[in-house]
């Protein structure tokens, strides 16, 4: 068997083209990441995911997705659940802090068994951002809240749903994009907070998570940390902050080195996370021609990076029992919260 290399990849469509499927054989990846272009109906979901693990032919294998709930759902009704956005449960929280946790506990325990249904082990979610007054709604209403204790209550609750259920949450983005004044997708973000304020408010949700077993840099400059370069390619962030300020030795893996806010060849973007400290690179557009830059330049998993990514696989051989039936009444509850909010925008 090939060695499992330091990176994660999209594909491009419902089904594996032949190149696409010698593309995994050949690099062998540590996961897969889908999209709403990659899925469907459920049981195409099921063959993409059975021909990809088949294809990279070992069983360490994650399938990683992006199923937040409000505006970030890749799968939607009759595909997926309605899920509200976090701000559903910020303001329960501010009637019931306990019934909200709760709530946020139970729809992530039924989440992970419709994502391992159709043999999704991953989901990209928590989002442990804090937005301020007047940073771009790139986070929004994807926000447990606006005060740090209460966001990291929340988003502790929705990982630990998960895990309870056997699926690896991704907290995210670490060190902090709830300051962001730009769409990481589209330009580079750069936040002049000084280094004590990030510290108390930013950092701190990410510390009280640092017991987490995956986490996603953000691509966001901290001019107060490194004027240089974004927290995901800046090796200062990555030490000083992340492992070491924030102590966070979970398995650390990019935000997609295909958005705007990074810039170079896609061989250079993941040797700059890579050397920055990151675990894992995130590739995610389908983009074969990328796809090989990214896999040319990504090492095989070795060492700490192994170590990380081995206990966080230990997360998929959970399975706690819960009562469904509670579950389901305290998502309606969340719903109701919610009110238009589930929709997309």
């Amino acid at each position: 068997m090939a060695s499992i290399r330091a990176f994660l990849t999209g594909v491009s469509g419902e089904a594996l083209t032949a190149d696409e499927a010698a593309f995994l054989r050949s690099s062998s990846p540590a996961g897969l990441i889908l999209f709403a272009r990659n899925c469907v109906g459920h049981d195409q979901i099921r063959r993409l995911v059975g021909d990809a693990r088949n294809a990279v032919g070992h069983d360490d294998f994650l399938v990683l997705i992006d199923q937040e709930g409000g505006r970030v759902q890749r799968l939607r009704p009759p595909l997926g659940r309605a899920l509200p956005a976090a701000d559903a449960y910020a303001k329960l929280y501010a009637v019931d802090p306990a019934a909200a946790c709760e709530a946020a506990f139970l729809t992530a325990r039924l989440l992970a068994d419709d994502l391992l249904d159709l043999g999704i082990n991953t989901d990209c979610a928590p989002v442990a951002d804090v937005p301020v007054a007047g940073s771009h709604d790139v986070i929004g209403d994807r926000a447990y809240g606006r005060e740090a204790a209460q966001v990291a209550a929340l988003a502790r609750a929705v990982a630990e749903g998960f895990m309870a259920g056997g699926v690896l949450p991704v907290v995210k983005h670490i060190p902090g994009h709830g300051r962001a004044t730009a769409d990481s997708h589209l330009e580079l973000p750069i936040v002049h907070a000084s280094h004590a304020v990030l510290s108390a408010t930013d950092f701190a949700v990410f510390r009280s998570l640092s017991d987490m077993p995956s986490a996603m840099t953000a691509h966001v400059v901290f001019t107060a940390l490194d004027a240089a370069a974004p927290a995901s390619t800046s090796h200062r962030v990555t030490q000083d902050i992340i492992r070491g300020e924030i102590g966070f030795d979970g398995l650390l893996m990019s935000d997609d080195l295909s958005m705007k806010a990074l810039s170079g060849s896609f061989g250079d973007r993941c040797r700059a996370v890579l050397a920055a400290g990151s675990d894992v690179a995130l590739h995610c557009n389908g983009a074969l021609a990328e796809m090989e830059q990214v896999a040319d330049a990504a090492p095989s998993l070795t060492g700490e990076p192994m170590r990380r990514f081995q206990k966080a696989l230990q997360v998929l051989e959970r399975r706690e029992p819960y009562d469904t039936a509670v579950a389901e009444r305290h998502l309606a509850l969340a719903l109701g919260t919610a009110g238009r909010g589930t929709e997309s925008v």
